[in-house]
């Protein structure tokens, strides 16, 4: 069974949630003992490995996890909204993230 070798956060700087994807993406790598790689606006992989709109368009910050066999998955590509007070939820996205990194493992 292979496991997760990295994280890798597609961001860009420009983004609002820009810190909190950081942020986020530290705190799971530093939880599990698993490496983090920042890229920084790298489209051509968030274009291969993450969510796309109807047109092919990938958008940024992506989240994903590689597989010691090479695998690049999908972990997270929207930040997570409280339904409460419509704001970001830094709660929400740890727990969702932390929910396909389960699965993974």
């Amino acid at each position: 069974m292979a496991r997760i070798k990295k994280l890798i956060l597609d961001t860009a700087d420009f983004h609002p949630l820009h810190k909190m994807w950081v942020n986020l993406a530290q705190t799971l790598s530093k939880e599990y003992g698993i490496e983090l790689e920042i890229k920084n606006e790298d489209y051509l992989f968030a274009i291969s490995y993450g969510d796309k709109d109807d047109i092919g368009m990938a958008w940024l910050p992506q989240l994903f996890a590689e597989l010691d066999d090479g695998r690049i998955l999908l972990i997270m590509s929207q930040y997570p909204f409280d339904p409460s007070t419509t704001k970001p939820s830094e709660e929400l996205a740890m727990k969702e993230a932390k929910k396909k990194i389960e699965e993974i493992k």
